[in-house]
């Protein structure tokens, strides 16, 4: 049941939700991200479907707690949340949004999408600088300051960057 008068719409609830931020780049939203797969009604009961985006993801109870909160505040008191693994989450489902919004925060967005990462041999993306707009970068690591980043530099303005890997 909920404490309000009416259901909100799965609308309302979407733009609630663009409103709650991945805990690891607080930039961009849980939706931006693709993490939030599903808002519907089953009845009175208001189910918010996730995937992670990787399993064992540390974050995946914080951003389902996040997710909760911001909707039980709008009153929406019956709310079941649902974690869906299959199919795996992948760097495709961020947004055009969700790019930008790394990009402006620092991060270069993936490149190529899931399909570039298949195969045995993996050749680095060329990786465009999240600051000065070069493609004259290196990658630095393969592991970067969380799972799904590795650490780049440009060569030309010589900044440190993460780079978001596509998977």
């Amino acid at each position: 049941m909920s404490a309000l008068a009416t259901k909100p719409s799965t609308d309302d609830v979407w733009g609630w939700l663009e409103e709650v931020p991945d805990p690891e780049i607080p930039a961009v939203s849980v939706v931006d991200l693709g993490i939030v797969r599903d808002v519907d009604w089953k009845g009175e009961t208001l189910v918010v479907t996730v995937t992670p985006t990787y399993s064992g993801c540390p974050a995946t109870s914080f951003i389902s707690r996040a997710i909760e909160m911001a909707i039980r505040a709008r009153g929406v008191d019956d709310l079941k949340m649902e974690t869906r693994i299959s199919p795996a989450w992948t760097t495709d489902w961020i947004s055009d949004a969700g790019r930008e919004k790394l990009r402006e925060f620092g991060i270069a967005p993936p490149v190529g999408g899931a399909a570039s990462c298949a195969g045995a041999l993996k050749v680095p993306p060329v990786v465009t600088c999240p600051r000065c707009g070069s493609t004259h970068t290196e990658r630095v690591s393969q592991f970067g300051s969380t799972p799904c980043k590795a650490s780049y530099r440009c060569l030309d303005c010589l900044e440190p960057f993460d780079y978001f890997k596509s998977f």
